[in-house]
């Protein structure tokens, strides 16, 4: 993880150990059936293994051809399996080689090399399966490879047969003498998410070969008894950059209760289908090598009696692992290995479920680590160290990934039928829906020190409802919330005629999620407004609040009790309903009224504008879009599943398309892009270089744009830009700091603790910009208005009391900065410069990390409201 998140380490665990007969194999299509079928080749068994990659992976065509070459590719080779069954053969396209591979100066495999490499791994046997899981960001493939014995279409149906029973029906599955006998244990090994964290990617190359090889028994048991999952690497862009970031600048290693990019879809999509109950995500650079389970705080949605009895004991298996390889801190440079639950206070938690192997946990792993590999080779380390310092520190980090990696195959190993079980018992909780066990040294034998501190629970509620009608404040955000729920794999029902729950009547196409289901713990997660944890710890690793039921701008109803079950008509559905709407049709007459509360109605919008439709602007912030439009609308409400209401309002100003010069984070360009707007990436850099305004319509600015930086010229630019009636919108301390040193509104920001974060109640005051806005935000380093000037407009404040809902947010040392001093105070002021340059500042953090969608349309907005006419 780079900053801190445990690396998992082991030692080599050869064969040899478990007398487990060898069982016939099974497997079954069913979601495995959904991938593109392998192409099948004809060839039989290599005559050359595939050693490691190393430093002449890359360095020619010529070397990656010798390889093909050499493995037996294109002669006669073992018999393939075209009828679902294992192995499946999948012929990887050779990507260009790549000189400029940041992999290469360290050693290691870059990612061109990787398609010919599990190309002659698929060819050393019938074990190795390859399969072609998603692309990258920057449109690379992900090869996510299957190790285990041969499979016959029918033993690989009886094994997705049995793993949905184990998701669907836990209880019969506790009963299932098939599964304790039969069932092959998933496990799944995740790779290189952050691209600057090279090695797992190697010790898996070298893990698939030895296993792929391997003659004796124990390999043989091991593989009949389980299927390993690899993902070879989880972000080739990265991988190729030398960026801890995807092509598109995400961390993918906060993105999974987002799941706004590509590789984390993917990973999602392998913990469905896979169903792993063990899982391992390698990452570097913490030195001794870092291995969860992690300090408090822990997810309070968990089954964390099961999952700490695991994760630690297997934990202890990868430490041993890791010291038996007799690297020394004397030697070698290598402290010893650290498992945060154990050693450490606080500050490595496992509280938020955007981490991979916190994400885990909720798709059925009960042994879920983040591994930290423990010799820096990225950022500095990699531009000053010499080549062979690099290489060597590689090769430890590698070897300590592997050692990692094959003591969580000896755990799995000896501990299937434990795990399998124990997998059952998450699953048949929820579907029972009874209370979780509080973790103590009683109900967890076996892991010391256990304390009060350890304990977090919650009460699950009996259900939620996303209403429809008049219940529902924007029918588009519900169809997404439901969306993204079934994308996580929650079972959502769509009452089929109206219910009351809980003293309340709910309209038919209403949606209840029934918290009686094997996955109550990521629907949870969704749902659940969140805690606040801010008197629990003195900080924490990364966010503390993310609530999609408060943050995704629909409304959700949370039913505690309904004194029985629940009775209502209904059936499951695999996809909201269609919400898009026309008042009258294409066909109707009279102007139309679009809100733009949601960022699929500013998508609408735009599109319109582009189109050159004459949009005018309503009092409330909507938008009018004349009855001549009624085709495009009729078109779009169907694209974007917006409404387009029948109105007489005729507007007060005309709306135009609107150019944003953005400096900005990864997240908020992904937010402006998702609403439509053509966006021109900025900084200080780019404007010192020469910049053409009339390409924007105005400047947002949130980071890497510093005012006092820019160079006469710049600065000359810029001022008559704004002096030509665009305006400015900014965000955070890097759009107040441009506010104060341009000289532009007379708005004083105020700093809250830089650490804080989370879900916070806001108040609105309505008008453009946030007329029709939810009553909750999202801060991050929150930051709030005083001394507010003539003219300027709080449009928004925090809430009175405490407006933290969930998260983390603690006054600073000196006793402010916390919630109270930004209670009722302007989070988001708007007005007129001096100069008559608009301006909006936010104190909150509307696009953050592309997650809080229901809040997206205020700050989309505000650059309506602010753009040059």
């Amino acid at each position: 993880m780079g900053i801190p998140r445990p690396v998992l380490l082991t030692t080599a665990v050869t064969a040899g150990a478990l007398l487990l007969a060898p069982l016939p194999a099974t497997a079954a299509p069913g979601r495995d059936a959904q991938r593109p079928h392998p192409v099948r080749e004809n060839g039989g068994p290599a005559a050359v293994a595939v050693t490691g990659a190393g430093a002449d992976a890359g360095k020619s065509s010529a070397a990656l051809t010798a390889l093909t070459a050499l493995t037996g590719l294109g002669t006669p080779g073992p018999a393939l399996r075209e009828d679902g069954g294992y192995p499946r053969r999948t012929v990887l396209d050779t990507p260009p080689e790549n000189p400029a591979d940041k992999s290469i100066k360290l050693g290691l495999a870059p990612y061109h090399s990787l398609a010919p490499r599990l190309n002659a791994l698929q060819k050393l046997g019938n074990r190795v399966s390859v399969e072609v899981a998603g692309r990258s960001a920057g449109g690379h493939e992900l090869y996510l490879v299957t190790v285990t014995a041969p499979e016959s279409a029918r033993e690989t149906r009886e094994q997705e047969r049995m793993r949905e029973l184990i998701e669907n029906s836990p209880a019969a599955a506790a009963k299932d003498r098939r599964i304790k006998s039969a069932y092959k244990t998933p496990v799944f090994i995740n790779n290189n998410i952050h691209g600057n964290e090279w090695e797992g990617t190697d010790a898996a190359l070298q893990l698939i070969e030895e296993l792929a090889k391997a003659k004796d028994g124990r390999t043989g048991d091991l593989l009949a008894r389980n299927r390993i999952y690899l993902n070879v690497t989880a972000n080739p862009d990265g991988r190729i950059a030398g960026t801890r970031a995807n092509g598109a600048g995400f961390d993918l290693n906060r993105d999974f209760i987002t799941g706004s990019q590509p590789e984390t879809r993917a990973v999602r999509q392998i913990a469905i289908d896979k169903q792993p109950a063990v899982m391992l995500d390698l990452h570097g650079y913490v030195n001794g090598t870092l291995i969860e389970p992690t300090t408090p705080p822990h997810g309070e949605n968990y089954e964390y009696d099961l999952f700490l009895k695991n994760t630690y004991a297997n934990a202890l298996g990868m430490e041993k692992a890791v010291n038996d390889l007799g690297y020394t801190s004397a030697k070698d440079g290598v402290e010893p290995p650290v498992i945060p639950f154990r050693d450490q206070q606080e500050g490595w938690d496992d509280w938020p479920p955007i981490f991979t192997p916190q994400y885990m946990a909720f798709q059925g792993a009960v042994a879920s680590h983040t591994v930290e590999i423990p010799m820096r080779v990225n950022n500095a380390s990699y531009d000053s160290l010499p080549v062979e310092e690099l290489r060597r520190r590689s090769a430890i980090n590698t070897d300590i990934a592997g050692a990692a990696m094959r003591a969580t195959l000896d755990y799995t190993y000896r501990h299937r039928a434990s795990l399998i079980a124990d997998q059952i018992e998450t699953f048949r909780r929820g579907v029972a829906g009874e209370a979780q066990r509080p973790v103590s040294e009683d109900t967890v034998p076996g892991v010391p020190g256990i304390g009060p501190e350890d304990v977090y629970t919650t009460t699950f509620p009996r259900a939620y409802v996303i209403p429809a009608g008049e219940g529902q404040r924007s029918a588009t955000a519900a169809a997404r919330l439901v969306d993204h729920l079934i994308a996580n794999d929650v079972r959502v029902e769509r009452a089929s005629a109206g219910f009351r729950l809980a003293g309340r009547s709910y309209p038919a196409g209403s949606y209840v999620v029934d918290m009686h289901q094997a996955k109550r713990g990521i629907a949870n997660v969704i749902l659940s407004e969140g805690r606040d944890i801010s008197a629990d710890v003195s900080t924490m690793y990364d966010i503390s609040g993310w609530s999609l039921g408060l943050l995704w701008g629909a409304s959700v109803d949370k039913v505690r009790d309904t004194g029985g079950g629940l009775r209502l008509h209904s059936r499951t559905v695999h996809a909201a309903a269609p919400t898009g709407s026309v008042a009258g049709g294409a066909r109707g007459h009279g102007d139309l009224r679009l809100r733009l509360d949601d960022p699929r109605e500013l998508t609408a919008l735009n599109s319109l504008l582009a189109r050159g439709v004459k949009v005018r602007r309503a009092a409330d912030g909507s938008a009018i879009v004349p009855s001549s439009a009624r085709r495009q609308a009729v078109e779009l409400a169907d694209r974007y599943g917006v409404v387009f209401a029948a109105t007489k309002e005729k507007g007060t100003g005309s709306l135009h398309r609107t150019r944003v010069a953005a400096a900005v984070t990864a997240g908020e360009l992904a937010g402006l892009r998702e609403m439509g707007f053509e966006v021109v990436p900025v900084s200080t850099a780019v404007l010192n270089a020469g910049f053409d305004w009339s390409a924007a319509d105005v400047l947002y600015v949130s980071s890497g744009l510093q005012y006092g930086s820019l160079t006469p010229a710049a600065r000359e630019s810029l001022d008559g830009f704004l002096a030509g009636g665009a305006g400015v919108v900014g965000l955070g301390s890097t759009g107040a700091s441009f506010n104060t040193a341009a000289g532009l509104l007379a708005a004083t920001p105020v700093a809250g603790n830089g650490d804080a974060n989370g879900v916070v109640r806001v108040v609105n005051a309505g008008g453009p910009i946030t007329g029709g806005a939810p009553a909750y935000s999202f801060v991050y380093s929150p930051r709030w208005f005083t001394g507010l000037g003539s003219g300027v407009r709080t449009e928004q404040s925090y809430g009175t009391g405490d407006p933290l809902v969930s998260g983390h947010w603690r006054a600073n040392g000196s006793g402010t900065g916390g919630p109270a001093d930004a209670a009722g105070k302007a989070s988001i002021v708007s007005g007129t410069s001096a100069q008559g340059t608009p301006v909006v500042l936010f104190g909150t953090e509307p696009l953050f990390r592309d997650h809080p969608k229901g809040v997206f349309a205020q700050l989309g907005r505000a650059l309506l409201a602010s753009a040059k006419r």
